[in-house]
C-alpha cells in the first residue's frame, strides 16, 4: 500500500473525477463485492468515524478562543454528530446493537485520531477537513456493495457536512501569517498516507493480491485527486 502511495502521490495523465454528492452509485465503477467488508463491519466503522470527527471538533471548540471560529467548528461538529446518530439509527433498524458493532474499531480508530491530532489547533482543523473528506468519499464508494442499506448510508454521508466553514477559518489563518502555509502544507502531506492506510484496512482483512490492487487503485487515485483539490483550495501544495 505504501509503495503504491509513493508511486501515486503525483498522478500523471487523466485524473478521474469523484462522483457528485447526489449520486449514491458506484463512484468509480470498481467491483468491491469481493473486497468490501461485511455490512456490520462497514456500518460499525462508518458510525465510529463520525463519532470521532464529532469528538475532535468538540475538543477544538474548547481550545479556540474566537467566538466566530467556535461557531464554525460547532456547525461542523453538529453535522458529524447528526451523521453518527443517523448511522446508529440505521444499525438499530437492522436489529443490531450499535455499541457492539463500533467497539472493535474504537482502539485502532482512536489511535489513528490521536496520531493525526496536531500540536496546534489549526493542524487538527486541517486534519478534520482532509481526513473526513477522504474517508467520507471512500465509504461512499464502498456503499454501493450493500444494496438498500448502502444507499441509505450514501444519503447520510452525502448530507451537508458544514466543513466549508472550517476551510474558511483555515484560509483566514493562512492569510494572517505566511508561515502557516508552509506548516499546514507539510502537515497535510504527512497525514494523507495514514488516512489511505485506514481506508485500505477497511477492506476485507486479507492481503491484497496484485489483481485486487489494480481494482482498487482507481479509488485511491480519486481520493488523492480530491485531497489535492482540498489542499489547493486553501492555497496549500499537496
Amino acid at each position: 500500500m505504501l509503495e503504491w502511495f509513493r508511486r501515486s502521490r503525483r498522478p500523471v495523465g487523466r485524473i478521474l473525477t469523484l462522483r457528485s454528492r447526489g449520486d449514491h452509485g458506484d463512484a468509480v465503477r470498481v467491483d468491491f463485492a469481493e473486497l468490501a467488508p461485511d455490512v456490520d463491519t462497514f456500518l460499525g466503522q462508518a458510525a465510529y468515524l463520525q463519532l470521532g470527527f464529532f469528538e475532535t471538533l468538540s475538543e477544538l471548540i474548547a481550545q479556540t478562543p474566537e467566538l466566530d471560529r467556535k461557531e464554525a467548528l460547532a456547525r461542523a461538529a453538529g453535522a458529524a454528530l447528526r451523521k453518527h446518530q443517523e448511522l446508529v439509527a440505521l444499525i438499530r433498524d437492522r436489529g443490531d446493537d450499535p455499541t457492539a458493532l463500533m467497539l472493535p474499531f474504537r482502539e485502532p480508530l482512536d489511535a489513528f485520531r490521536t496520531a493525526t491530532h496536531g500540536v496546534r489547533p489549526p493542524e487538527t482543523m486541517l486534519s478534520v477537513r482532509l481526513i473526513a473528506g477522504m474517508l467520507d468519499d471512500f465509504y461512499l464508494s464502498l456503499a454501493a456493495s450493500y444494496g438498500e442499506t448502502g444507499r441509505r448510508v450514501g444519503r447520510i454521508l452525502s448530507a451537508d457536512d458544514d466543513r466549508e466553514a472550517i476551510a474558511q477559518v483555515l484560509a483566514d489563518i493562512i492569510r494572517s501569517d505566511a508561515e502557516w502555509a508552509s506548516l499546514l502544507a507539510m502537515w497535510g502531506r504527512r497525514i494523507v498516507a495514514d488516512t489511505l492506510l485506514v481506508a485500505s484496512a477497511a477492506l476485507r482483512p486479507t492481503r491484497l493480491e496484485a489483481a485486487d490492487q489494480k481494482r482498487v487503485e482507481p479509488v485511491f487515485t480519486h481520493l488523492l485527486a480530491a485531497h489535492a483539490q482540498r489542499m489547493e483550495s486553501l492555497g496549500l501544495e499537496a
